[in-house]
């Protein structure tokens, strides 16, 4: 159960798109930027964190430098890591 409200910055979700064009550039992490870019026009769509996290869930590895050249997607997806199943 998650009863935090989580403010989403969108200023920093395009920070996190520019980096990963720049940085992590792979025809496997559009659909990430694709919800990314969702998030940004639609920032208080909590539904949309859970589809970037099942987006980020399909690209396999890739998923490790998503994380590290857009750490502020794992500010967003971490309420996840403490979700009881």
């Amino acid at each position: 159960m998650n009863n935090i409200t989580r403010k989403v910055d969108a200023e920093k979700v395009e920070t996190s798109i520019q980096l990963l064009n720049q940085y992590a550039n792979d025809e496997i992490i559009k659909p990430v930027i694709l919800v990314l870019e969702e998030l940004k026009k639609d920032p208080d769509n909590e539904s949309l964190i859970g589809k970037l996290v099942d987006t980020l869930n399909t690209i396999g590895v890739m998923k490790g430098a998503v994380l590290t050249y857009a750490p502020y997607i794992a500010i967003l997806i971490s309420y996840d890591l403490f979700e009881d199943d």
